[in-house]
């Protein structure tokens, strides 16, 4: 062979080199490329969870029946309920029985105060009344005429009737004076009077209704320990001698 056709075969051998080179080249990263793609992660949407039809749910699952409410235990809870509501409405009574126990004995206690006050004043006015009685009656008998010439006499004068007439007239102004005090305190002791029987009155019908209360609080007692749902204290032990 001639020196050409070696160098065009060697010539011919390094371009099939290099091309093989930048196939494989080519090839490896398209390999990398694929690798990277395939190293990145996949978002997916979960799956949405959709419940047994009825006829999944009969045919595979089954599923637990409802409990049925006992009536007899029903029954119980209610009674419970009704004597628990019973029970609160008593107190809530007694309560208010004993609050109106209390407003009435201090109604009572002052309607007695009251009472006494005005039997206290009724006796002062009384007392006046007496003595201006007395006093009255005094007059009376000073303005007669004989006593008024009596009560003139002693004194020396030239003109004496002057002097019974002067008297006279004072006696009869003590007479009308004494009269109006009499009228004005024998008022007083009227409205004393009925002050009184309407403070009596009311201490009377507030005593009755404490008696009332009383009674009925022993007869409610009575029923509840009757029943059973007090229990009565036990006896007092006799003392041994």
């Amino acid at each position: 062979m001639s020196g050409k056709s070696i160098s065009r075969y060697a010539l011919v051998a390094l371009a099939l080199f290099l091309i093989g080179g930048l196939l494989m080249a080519d090839s490896n990263a398209q390999k990398r490329k694929r690798k990277r793609r395939s190293s990145a992660p996949r978002i997916t949407n979960p799956e949405i969870y959709q419940p047994p039809t009825n006829e999944n749910a009969s045919a595979g699952e089954t599923t637990s029946p409802t409990p049925t409410p006992d009536p007899e235990a029903m029954k119980k809870t209610i009674q419970t309920l009704s004597n628990q509501v019973d029970k609160l409405t008593d107190k809530i009574n007694q309560m208010d029985e004993s609050q109106r126990s209390l407003v009435d004995l201090e109604r009572l206690a002052r309607a007695e105060q009251r009472s006494s006050q005005l039997r206290s004043e009724q006796r002062d006015v009384q007392s006046k009344i007496g003595e201006l009685e007395v006093r009255l009656e005094d007059v009376t008998f000073a303005l007669k005429p004989e006593n008024v010439d009596r009560a003139t006499a002693v004194y020396g004068t030239t003109r004496p009737e002057e002097l019974r007439a002067q008297r006279r007239k004072q006696l009869e102004t003590e007479r009308d004076r004494v009269q109006r005090q009499l009228e004005q305190l024998r008022a007083s002791d009227l409205r004393l009077t009925e002050a009184i029987a309407t403070s009596d009155a009311e201490i009377e019908r507030l005593q009755q209704r404490l008696n009332a209360a009383d009674r009925s609080t022993i007869e409610n007692s009575k029923t509840k320990v009757e029943s059973g749902e007090i229990t009565p204290p036990p006896p007092s032990p006799t003392p041994t001698p």
